[in-house]
């Protein structure tokens, strides 16, 4: 013990000066950095939220609220004790960070997108003529495809289940007829048809333009009105005491919704004639386009709240009845069939082609707005579970 405090005594001197030279050195120059974040940056990403973002990027963006996103994640298996990892205290303050750093703006662009190449491609379509209109329509339906197919895969639009393989073949073939159908309809009953459809008005066979466009504008507000449906639903489903009062408060809002998705529907049809850089020079069908537009968004919002079965056997009847009034038609000019042409040729000559869209749309949207009324007020169509969204 006496030789340690001797050679501390010692060594005092030279120790202190050593810490004075030490200390002063410290007073003209910055510490060192600490070792231990660069160890922690090795160790995992700098960003773990990011991260976890991109491992589950489907659930961020089809999210309506922080919610949605602390329910997709806790049946993904992570915890109060898991989100510790992320710097944060639950699993619903990960998922407010992850819900308010996901670029909203992002499904509002692609909604956008179906109106913007489809109006380019009725512009391309009246400015060309012969090989070069071809190749114009052939570019701009598949744009028009791409284009719906990003609006419908991601945002407040997207269904993990859409319903049954034949279901989009349906929906394509409404969308056709929309546009081809009441010109062959026409055609047909007059002993054609005798050229390819074009796009002039007075054309044998002449292109319905006017309704794919609402359609492919109308994407947008529909896609807002889907996604303010769902969020006002689970504002209401976590203030109301009792299911009853769920049920009784989003009936009517329900309705609220399809009613305003109509009216803009109904504004664009409107406007479309008055906008002459697209050139749309034909009558539009506001009948015909208003029930389609209603059949479809319906279909839609039943499919993303789960409930897939009864859109998708009520498109297929639809598609089924117009492709049976057009098969009368054909079929009636064979030996003694012409009395298969008797329902359809009424029907055009009382109200005309336009009439059996009209009905079977009508209809069809009719049938899906009822089965909406009691399916979309329950408390389970609008629970925060994986399987939906």
């Amino acid at each position: 013990m006496t030789d340690v405090h001797q050679r501390d005594l010692s060594g005092a001197p030279s120790s202190l000066g050593a810490w004075d030279a030490r200390s002063e050195q410290c007073l003209t120059t910055e510490p060192p950095a600490d070792p231990a974040p660069q160890r922690t940056q090795r160790r995992g990403p700098a960003d773990p939220v990011k991260a976890l973002m991109h491992r589950h990027r489907d659930l961020c963006e089809r999210a309506v609220d922080p919610l949605e996103i602390a329910a997709g994640l806790e049946a993904h298996g992570i915890t109060d004790r898991t989100a510790a990892r992320y710097r944060h205290k639950d699993v619903f303050s990960l998922a407010e960070e992850m819900f308010a750093r996901i670029p909203h703006t992002t499904w509002l662009l692609r909604t956008l997108l179906p109106g913007t190449t489809c109006a380019a491609t009725m512009a391309a379509l009246h400015l060309t003529h012969g090989q070069t209109r071809l190749l114009a329509a052939t570019a701009g339906t598949l744009a028009v495809t791409l284009s719906l197919r990003a609006a419908l895969i991601r945002g407040p639009l997207s269904a993990q289940r859409s319903g049954t393989p034949g279901t989009l073949i349906w929906t394509c073939w409404l969308l056709a007829y929309a546009a081809l159908g009441d010109g062959l309809l026409k055609a047909a009953a007059s002993g054609g048809p005798e050229a390819l459809p074009t796009t002039a008005p007075d054309a044998p066979w002449p292109i319905t333009t006017a309704p794919l466009l609402t359609l492919t504008i109308s994407c947008a507000p529909a896609a807002w009105l889907a996604h303010h449906f769902a969020t006002r639903a689970r504002q209401k489903l976590a203030t109301s005491r009792a299911l009853e009062e769920f049920a009784a408060s989003v009936r009517p809002f329900l309705l609220g919704t399809v009613g305003l998705f109509l009216a803009a529907v109904a504004a664009v049809a409107a406007l479309l004639p008055l906008t002459a850089v697209f050139s749309v020079d034909e009558p539009t069908p506001y009948a015909q386009t208003l029930t389609l537009a209603a059949l479809l968004f319906l279909a839609r919002l039943l499919a993303l709240h789960g409930f897939t079965h009864a859109p998708a056997v009520i498109l297929t009847a639809t598609a089924t009845a117009q492709a049976t009034a057009l098969a009368t038609l054909f079929a009636a000019r064979l030996p003694h069939c012409a009395f298969l042409a008797t329902p359809v040729e009424t029907l055009i000559d009382t109200w005309g082609p336009g009439a059996i869209p009209t009905l079977t749309c009508g209809t069809a949207a009719l049938a899906l707005l009822i089965h909406a009324t009691r399916k979309l007020p329950r408390a389970s169509a609008h629970a925060r579970t994986a399987t939906r969204w």
